[in-house]
C-alpha cells in the first residue's frame, strides 16, 4: 500500500490507534532521521494492524463512526504519526504528545540535510525549503525558488528539482502492512502482540506495559490519568503518567512493582485511580499549607508519594489527625533529604509500604531511622551543598515559608503567588555573584545553598550587586529584625567578602538549628495547625525564579540547551545533585543532568559536570553515569547519536 493511501485511511478513520497505545514519544531528532531515511530510500519497516469490528473498537481520538471493520495500528504509530504530521501540517486526531515535534521541518537544497526551523540561518534563506509546504503545494510551488537559486545553470536546476521531487514522491512509496485478524485474536492476545512487537523500538517502560493491559479492559484509563496530570500541571506541578500509576499501584496492592496490577480487576482500578487522584491533590494542598512547598520547583521526594497515598487510603483519603500528618511529613522531608528513594526505588518503596502496613507512620519513621544509622537530625555540614539542585534547597524554601521569613524592603512574610507588580519570589544571592567571582570564588562556592535566600523581584532588583556590608546594614536599619528571619549572621565582620567562608559556616549553623527544631516539632507534635486541607487543588500563581543569571557560568550551555530542545530531546535538571544509585549519597552537583537519558527512558543517565574531582569521577562511573566535562564534548556525543540513529517505531 502506498504511504498516501495509509494517510488517507487515517483521515477516513479506517486506520486508528487502540486506546491502550501510549502517546507519541519521538523526538525531533528521530523525526529528522526518519525523513532522511525516506529521502535516501532506506528501508523503514512495515506496519502491523489489528482488524476488528468498528462498532466495538475503542480508539484514541474518539469513535471512528465507520461500519464494518477498522484497522488498529499495533506497530508503526510513531512513523505513521510523523508522516501524517509533517506532510499534512497537523497531527492526526489520535495524536497525544508535543505538536512542536512535528512542525518546522526544513530541507537544505544544497546539502540535502533535514533540520528544524532556526530563524538565524533559515529566515529569508531560499536554500531551506519547508517540507510541509512542499508536500502540500507540490513541486510546482517551488520552481521559481529553484530558478533563482540555480541562476541560469540548467544542470544545477535539474539537480535541485530532482531533490525536491524525491521528497514529494515519498507519499508514493509502498509500505508493507501485516494484519492481525481472526476471532481468536482477543484483546488480551492483541495486547501481548503489541507488547512484543514494540519492545524492540522506542523502549516501553514497565508502566507503559502495565497501562496497555489496563487500557485494553478500560480504554478511558489513560485519558482519565492524563486529565489529572494536566490539572496538576495547571497548578504548577509536573508529574508523569508512570508516577501516577505507581501511586495507584501502591494504593491498590501495597507494593511497588507494576506487575502486581495484573491481579487488579477493572472495577477496583477505577475506584483506586479516583481515590488516588483525590489523595494526591489533598497531599499537594497539605504540603503547601503545612510545609510551604507550593510549586513543583521545590517539591522534592516525589518517589515517596506512593507511601503517603497508601496512608491516606488506609484512612479514607484524609489524615485522621494532625499528629499523623505531621509525623508523616517529618518522614517525608527526611526521606528526600537523605535520598531514601534514589536508585533502587522499588526496593525502598516495598520496604516502606510494608512498614506502613505493619506499624503505621511510627514504623515508617523507625525504618528510615535504622536506614540512616539511627540519626535523623540536621547538622550544619548538611547545608554545604551548592546550587538549586541540592536536596537542601527545598528545605531552605520550606524554612522560609514556615517561619515567615521577611522581605528585605517591605518586611512582609514571603510566600508564593504574592500579588502586585514585581512581587514574585526570586532566589537571591546574599553575597552577589559578581562580587564573589571578583574575589576568585568558584562556581560551587558562589552557588552554595547557604548563600541563598528568597526575596521579591522588586527587592532583588533594588539590591543588585551591592556589597553585602552596605546593603545588609541598610536592611537592618530600615526593617529591624528582617535579617534574623532569613538566618543572616548578625556579626558585621562576616558581611565582608573576604570573610565569605566564615559567613557561610555561621549561616549553616543557624539554618541547621532552625531545620532541626522544625522537623523535631513535626515529629513530637501535636500540631496546633488546622486540618482544613481539601482535595481541590488551588493553582499556583507563580513559581520561584532565579535572579542574577546574566553571566553564563558554563561556556556554551545556553546554546547547547537550545539545540537539545530543538532536537526534541529531554530537558535536563540544571544545577542538580547527582547521587549514588545504590546508597543515595550525593556525589556531585551537575551543571545539567538527564536522569532518564537524553531521550527519556532510553540509554544511561547523562551528566554534564565541568569540575569533578577524581573521586567524584570514579563514583559517577561506578553508578553507570555517562559523564561529560564540557558542552563541546556533549555536543559531539549528541551528534554521534544522530548519525547512528536508526528509524524505528
Amino acid at each position: 500500500m502506498r504511504i498516501s493511501q495509509v494517510l488517507d485511511k487515517v483521515d477516513a478513520g479506517d486506520i486508528a490507534l487502540p486506546e491502550f497505545q501510549r502517546g507519541y514519544v519521538w523526538t525531533r531528532d528521530q523525526v529528522r532521521g526518519f525523513f532522511q531515511s525516506l529521502y535516501r530510500g532506506y528501508p523503514i519497516g512495515g506496519f502491523l494492524t489489528w482488524s476488528t469490528k468498528a462498532e466495538s473498537a475503542e480508539t484514541r481520538g474518539g469513535v471512528s463512526g465507520k461500519d464494518g471493520s477498522i484497522h488498529l495500528l499495533l506497530d508503526g504509530q510513531q512513523r505513521v504519526t510523523t508522516l501524517y504530521g509533517v506532510t499534512r501540517g497537523r497531527p492526526p486526531r489520535f495524536f497525544e504528545g508535543n505538536t512542536s515535534t512535528l512542525s518546522g521541518l526544513h530541507f537544505n537544497l544544497q546539502t540535502e540535510a533535514f533540520e528544524f526551523y532556526a530563524p538565524a540561518k533559515m529566515k529569508d534563506n531560499p536554500v531551506w525549503v519547508d517540507v510541509t509546504a512542499l508536500c502540500q503545494g507540490g513541486l510546482g510551488s517551488h520552481l521559481l525558488t529553484v530558478t533563482r537559486l540555480a541562476e541560469g545553470d540548467a544542470e544545477l536546476q535539474a539537480v535541485y528539482i530532482e531533490r525536491l521531487n524525491r521528497i514529494t514522491q515519498i507519499k508514493d512509496r509502498t509500505v508493507h502492512i501485516e494484519e492481525v485478524t481472526g476471532e481468536d485474536k482477543t484483546i488480551d492476545v492483541v495486547v501481548e502482540i503489541f507488547n512484543r512487537v514494540n519492545s524492540g523500538g522506542t523502549k516501553l517502560s514497565k508502566g507503559d506495559l502495565a497501562l496497555a493491559a489496563i487500557c485494553a479492559a478500560w480504554p478511558a484509563a489513560r485519558p482519565t490519568m492524563n486529565q489529572a496530570l494536566n490539572s496538576w500541571s495547571d497548578a504548577g506541578f509536573e508529574f508523569k503518567l508512570d508516577w501516577l500509576l505507581r501511586n495507584v499501584n501502591a494504593v491498590l496492592t501495597g507494593e511497588a512493582q507494576f506487575s502486581k496490577l495484573a491481579d487488579v480487576d477493572v472495577a477496583d482500578f477505577k475506584e483506586g485511580l479516583s481515590g488516588t487522584i483525590d489523595s494526591v491533590s489533598y497531599l499537594l494542598n497539605a504540603l503547601g499549607g503545612r510545609l510551604g512547598l507550593d510549586h513543583g520547583r521545590v517539591l522534592n521526594g516525589r518517589a515517596a508519594f506512593p507511601v503517603m497515598s497508601r496512608l491516606l487510603h488506609h484512612h479514607g483519603g484524609r489524615f485522621p489527625d494532625a499528629m499523623t500528618r505531621d509525623r508523616l511529613f517529618h518522614w517525608y522531608v527526611h526521606s528526600f533529604l537523605w535520598g531514601r528513594h534514589t536508585g533502587a526505588t522499588e526496593t525502598a518503596l516495598n520496604q516502606d509500604l510494608q512498614a506502613l502496613d505493619d506499624g503505621g507512620v511510627d514504623q515508617l519513621i523507625e525504618v528510615l531511622r535504622r536506614w540512616r544509622g539511627g540519626h535523623l537530625g540536621i547538622r550544619p555540614d548538611d547545608f554545604i551543598g551548592s546550587s538549586m539542585g541540592s536536596r537542601f534547597y527545598p528545605l531552605l524554601y520550606l524554612l522560609t515559608r514556615v517561619y515567615g521569613a521577611q522581605d528585605f524592603v517591605s518586611g512582609v512574610p514571603l510566600k508564593d503567588g504574592m500579588l502586585g507588580k514585581l512581587s514574585s519570589l526570586q532566589v537571591h544571592h546574599i553575597f552577589p555573584k559578581a562580587r564573589l567571582y571578583e574575589h576568585g570564588c568558584s562556581r560551587a562556592e558562589v552557588n552554595a545553598v547557604a548563600n541563598f535566600c528568597f526575596l521579591t523581584q522588586d527587592t532583588n532588583l533594588r539590591i543588585g550587586a551591592k556589597k553585602p556590608a552596605e546593603y545588609l546594614e541598610e536592611v537592618e536599619a530600615r526593617v529591624p529584625g528582617a535579617l534574623a528571619t532569613q538566618w543572616i549572621p548578625m556579626d558585621r565582620e562576616l558581611w565582608r567578602v573576604e570573610r565569605y567562608p566564615e559567613f557561610l559556616a555561621a549561616r549553616r549553623e543557624l539554618l541547621a538549628s532552625a531545620a532541626d527544631s522544625f522537623l523535631k516539632a513535626l515529629h513530637d507534635g501535636p500540631s496546633p495547625v488546622e486540618l482544613a486541607t481539601t482535595s481541590e487543588l488551588i493553582p499556583s500563581q507563580r513559581a520561584v525564579t532565579v535572579a542574577d543569571t546574566e553571566d553564563e557560568e558554563i561556556p556554551g550551555l545556553r546554546e547547547l540547551l537550545s539545540e537539545i530542545a530543538d532536537a526534541g530531546l529531554a530537558a535536563p535538571d540544571l544545577d542538580s545533585e547527582v547521587s549514588d544509585p545504590r546508597s543515595g549519597a550525593a556525589i556531585t552537583i551537575a551543571a545539567a543532568y538527564w536522569p532518564q537519558g537524553l531521550q527519556e527512558e532510553v540509554g544511561a543517565p547523562v551528566v554534564l559536570a565541568p569540575d569533578t574531582t577524581a573521586e567524584e569521577q570514579t563514583a559517577l562511573e561506578a553508578g553507570d553515569y555517562r559523564v561529560f566535562h564540557s558542552t563541546d564534548a556533549l555536543r559531539r556525543h549528541i551528534g554521534h547519536l544522530r548519525s547512528e540513529q536508526v528509524s524505528v517505531g
